[in-house]
């Protein structure tokens, strides 16, 4: 990315106390994030043959590991409004990988990410074993994808994306892409899929650069989780579940997509100031 605060903040040496949290949360968070990954896939096994694209069982599972890695990195959770009962997706803005943790924990969704993720080492495996959809980004693909959503939604799937296309360093929004709106403005959807835009704010530990748990343009993985382990006192974070929003409301998807990015954006920064 370029053009906005592309400099990431400086790493900060890690002590041997640091060290000790870095083994100590790493281990917790990986025994039970692979750990569940195991029990998932095994249940799966069963669920499948029982409730095919349904999924019963296996989100609870997903979102239990995700509350037991917030626990372990101590990082503190705080929840306003619920979760929409009604059919549809949900979108959010989006600073780094701990949102996947954090989006998780608080509800039962399947993330939208694009098609690279497939590939990645370890993420890759984690992502289509939860039932993750990817997608393409080619024109040519778009009816396929299409397909997916559909079969997805109407199997009650809760599908959640992050319409600004990219992460951030967690102080601001970005400018939402309308592209996958669209989707919900076909004939077979249009008329019973609802949106719920929902703000998330990575508070930085006290004295931090509050790009701390921003995760943007040429930040490598593995560097930026050791700084988060081995963080001695983490800040916190906010979620913010804002009303739903039917989409035949709106006239089309470039006005769901500013709306959404209004209210997420307006909720942000009056909680970033």
């Amino acid at each position: 990315m370029s053009g906005w605060q592309d400099v990431p903040p400086p790493r900060q040496r890690i002590g041997p106390l640091g060290w000790f949290r870095v083994a100590w949360r790493g281990g917790l968070i990986g025994l039970a994030t692979y750990g569940g990954l195991l029990v998932l896939l095994l249940v799966r096994l069963v669920e499948w043959p029982l409730y095919g694209q349904a999924r019963p069982v296996t989100p609870r599972i997903t979102q239990g590991v995700c509350r037991f890695v917030l626990r372990a990195l101590g990082l503190p959770l705080v929840v306003q409004g619920r979760p929409m009962a009604a059919p549809g997706a949900i979108v959010a803005n989006h600073a780094g990988w701990l949102d996947i943790f954090v989006l998780n924990a608080v509800q039962q969704v399947y993330f939208v990410a694009k098609a690279e993720v497939a590939a990645w080492p370890g993420i890759g495996w984690l992502a289509r074993a939860t039932g993750t959809v990817f997608i393409a980004r080619k024109g040519v693909e778009a009816k396929r994808q299409q397909q997916v959503f559909e079969v997805r939604l109407h199997a009650g799937h809760r599908l959640l994306f992050f319409p600004e296309g990219t992460s951030t360093d967690a102080i601001r929004v970005l400018p939402f892409k309308s592209t996958l709106f669209q989707a919900f403005f076909e004939p077979a959807l249009v008329r019973s899929m609802h949106i719920q835009p929902v703000t998330v704010i990575l508070h930085a530990p006290e004295g931090a650069d509050r790009r701390h748990y921003g995760w943007w343009g040429d930040m490598d993985f593995a560097s930026h989780l050791l700084q988060v382990l081995a963080t001695p006192r983490q800040g916190k974070v906010e979620v913010i579940f804002h009303p739903e929003v039917p989409v035949d409301a709106f006239e089309n998807r470039k006005v769901l997509a500013q709306h959404c990015e209004r209210v997420i954006r307006t909720a942000h920064v009056r909680a970033v100031e």
